[in-house]
């Protein structure tokens, strides 16, 4: 009965913590945060330290590692199961390389700057509990923790899908050989990758919601002007209206210059919030997009050249598994892109529409200090703004896709002349000029 009542508190949450809790405990598991949501006995929540968290960050660190030197020194590894060229030798050290120190490069960072992660949550704490519900709203946490949820399920889902399918199909073959390093080295960045988009995606899900809920209140203001509503009654009128996040209540008391005033302060929070979001993710999300692109560019390499028949490897596999296995992987870090910059992307274009209500409002009002209060909000807008980069070098949003994709295409088209040019598929004496090389050496020695 205890376990129960447990499970169905923790499904019902009541403030931003408890809405993050899933969302933070598998991150605590997959070490990217060494923190947990605990409950104080006034019924509030917090963010505590994790002994565990702290050494399961050191601990997975020390394995990659180790992990990498020994992989490094021992020739087995999954790519060798379809096959085995000099390429795809170079091709399998860079993936283990970048993969190896994206990782630990993504835990060190994780680590380093975990204090900007409770700064986020205090910021979204303070916008619920103060200065949201001021101007009339009040948040649902059930609906976002949903929509939460579901980020983690499709994200954490796809990657166990693919691994465990990977690792079945490699498995069942009877010549199929991997070594445990090779399979960590392998599969292990995909869950890493998988924890810190998560995370990212469910912080960008609450920044928009609060850039909708201030929306809002701007918008329910300019509809009391243009229905001369806006009288002066000494109780808070409720309307019946029930958003998807948050519900909201008409202050009638309130002159509109202070809810302005008080809605310049929400903006500036979620502005502040955005920011320090930028500064904990800015280097882990270029570290998982390097990585990303690298091995999207090697898998589209593998499956159109196996496909444009530009060379005959003898692999263990068919040619539907072996395309299917790289197809999968690339789709699975595509996902990842995506979710990033649409997470990112839509958080920014929220962000703009309110410059236009704003100035929809300046239009509207016939108050001078009404309208010097929006002069200010319009300032502070030009000068605040909601931006996300990867450590500076670009933008992270829409236009992504295309300088990924143009990249993509260049690289492709390396790859692929060069395995034409190769002389294995320039005329059939590759191997017997080989031969005559080593039979002259061996004569002169």
């Amino acid at each position: 009965m205890w376990l129960f009542n447990r499970l169905v508190y923790m499904a019902r949450p009541h403030d931003v913590y408890t809405c993050y809790r899933v969302t933070l405990w598998l991150a605590l598991w997959l070490g990217i945060v060494p923190y947990y949501v605990t409950s104080t006995s006034a019924g509030s929540s917090r963010l505590s330290a994790s002994y565990f968290g702290y050494f399961n960050i050191i601990f997975r660190m020390i394995v990659y590692v180790v992990n990498f030197v020994y992989s490094a020194l021992d020739p087995r590894s999954l790519m060798s199961n379809f096959f085995l060229s000099d390429i795809s030798n170079v091709i399998d050290g860079l993936q283990k390389v970048n993969g190896m120190f994206g990782i630990i490069a993504i835990l060190l960072i994780s680590l380093a700057k975990r204090r900007k992660l409770l700064h986020v949550l205090a910021v979204f704490d303070c916008l619920e509990r103060e200065s949201f519900p001021r101007v009339g709203i009040t948040h649902h946490q059930g609906p976002a923790a949903r929509r939460m949820n579901r980020l983690v399920l499709v994200m954490t889902g796809t990657t166990t899908a693919y691994i465990s399918c990977s690792f079945l199909m490699i498995s069942m073959r009877d010549a199929g050989t991997f070594s445990i390093s090779s399979v960590i080295s392998y599969f292990s960045p995909h869950f890493i990758v998988c924890a810190v988009c998560f995370l990212a995606g469910n912080l960008m899900i609450k920044l928009r919601i609060y850039l909708s809920a201030l929306h809002k209140v701007l918008k329910n203001l300019s509809h009391q002007w243009d229905s001369h509503s806006l009288k002066g009654v000494v109780q808070k009128q409720r309307s019946l209206q029930c958003l998807d996040s948050f519900s909201m209540y008409t202050i009638v008391t309130k002159d509109p210059a202070e809810i302005i005033q008080e809605s310049m302060e929400i903006h500036h929070l979620i502005c502040e919030a955005a920011a320090t979001a930028n500064k904990y993710f800015t280097y882990q999300l270029l570290t998982i997009i390097s990585i990303a692109f690298l091995i999207i560019v090697f898998d589209a390499y593998y499956v159109l050249e196996t496909l444009l028949g530009k060379s005959k490897r003898e692999s263990k596999f068919k040619t539907v598994e072996f395309v299917t296995f790289f197809s999968c992987q690339m789709i699975l870090y595509l996902i990842a892109i995506i979710s990033i910059v649409e997470g990112s992307n839509r958080a920014i274009k929220k962000s703009e529409k309110t410059g236009g209500i704003v100035h929809s409002l300046m239009n509207k009002t016939k108050s001078p200090e009404v309208k010097e209060k929006l002069q200010q909000f319009s300032m502070q807008l030009l000068h605040l703004k909601i931006n996300f980069t990867a450590a500076g070098l670009f933008n992270i949003d829409r236009t992504l896709y295309f300088t990924i994709s143009g990249a993509l295409t260049t690289y492709l088209i390396i790859l692929l002349q060069f395995t034409s040019n190769s002389p294995h598929n320039s005329n059939g004496n590759y191997y017997s000029c080989c031969e005559t090389f080593n039979n002259i050496t061996n004569h002169t020695n």
